[in-house]
């Protein structure tokens, strides 16, 4: 294929009608404020749902502190993380600390895991010692759970989406806010029937919200620690994207890992015409925001002519 003006036209169009256009993703630059409230009001929240739990025998009570606690853990270890990912690269680290958002994620999991386990134990033995519990208590402490945790899921609602962390946060939040609707509604019921299993039955439901919470956090957690393809990432999708121009006649070494908790990145080689090498370095650019779109924030292409493919056997 002659290399032509009426082409380089084309494709310098091309990339006037893109240079207008951001090619970088959505960063969330400042969630200070956010971390902070949630931190403070899940922190006292979790002091009166000990002191209360433990001065009315309420499992429901103390277990929902029990997860209250690991969500502000969880709070601070999002935050430092979060903040930790900001810092600039260094000849040691040329990524910077994106990772942290990752590792964070896999210890939350992590430890949502033991309390769920935690909750279950205590309620077995809970079920073969049954207690009198005061409903009343019970329920005006979880009523007040489902506005701090309402409040604070609030504050991380508007960058849920943009980061994989951020949503964590969001949706241990408001579960959380759900959870205490639920020992509202068992405060009620043993308030007007004595049925006081139910607080432990409660509890079950909590600790089993939690598992199906937390099992999706963690998978995704170990699929990113171990480089594997993120789950927002469509292989298939970005062969098709990078076939779509014609120059490109193969591509393959195809690899896609997670730099961080909402950054992707790829290295692949791509085969071409002998004649089209020189084009090649034209719709690179534009290649690089087709696959922007499908959730590859830094690609890294190695280009190879077709005379050349199959004399680098060096696998990676």
């Amino acid at each position: 294929m002659a290399h032509t003006p009426q082409k380089d036209h084309h494709l310098h169009h091309s990339h006037e009608e893109h240079s207008g256009h951001h090619h970088h993703h959505h960063e969330v630059t400042d969630m200070n404020a956010a971390f902070i409230i949630g931190i403070v009001l899940n922190t006292a929240f979790v002091v009166a749902e000990v002191v209360v739990g433990f001065s009315s025998s309420s499992l429901a009570l103390l277990s929902d502190a029990g997860h209250n606690a690991t969500d502000v853990f969880s709070l601070l270890l999002s935050m430092f993380a979060f903040k930790l990912s900001k810092a600039k690269a260094t000849n040691k680290y040329t990524y910077g600390y994106k990772r942290a958002t990752i590792l964070n994620s896999l210890a939350n999991a992590i430890l949502l895991l033991f309390v769920t386990i935690g909750i279950f134990w205590e309620g077995i033995i809970r079920f073969q010692n049954p207690v009198n519990i005061q409903g009343t208590t019970v329920s005006v402490v979880a009523f007040a759970g489902i506005f701090v945790n309402g409040i604070s899921a609030w504050l991380f609602f508007k960058n849920k989406d943009e980061d994989i962390n951020l949503k964590g946060a969001y949706l241990h939040l408001l579960s959380d806010a759900l959870v205490a609707l639920g020992v509202v509604i068992s405060g009620i019921v043993i308030y007007y029937t004595h049925w006081y299993w139910i607080d432990t039955a409660i509890s079950f439901a909590i600790a089993i919200m939690i598992l199906v919470s937390t099992w999706q956090l963690l998978t995704d957690s170990i699929r990113l620690a171990l480089d594997g393809v993120p789950r927002n990432v469509d292989i298939k999708k970005v062969e098709e994207a990078v076939l779509q121009f014609k120059e490109i006649k193969r591509i393959y070494h195809i690899h896609i890992w997670a730099l961080s908790s909402n950054e992707n990145a790829l290295t692949a080689h791509v085969v071409v015409e002998d004649s089209n090498l020189a084009l090649f370095e034209d719709i690179k650019q534009e290649i690089k925001h087709s696959l922007h779109h499908l959730n590859v924030h830094h690609a890294t292409l190695e280009v190879e002519t077709i005379s050349f493919e199959g004399t680098d056997d060096c696998e990676f």
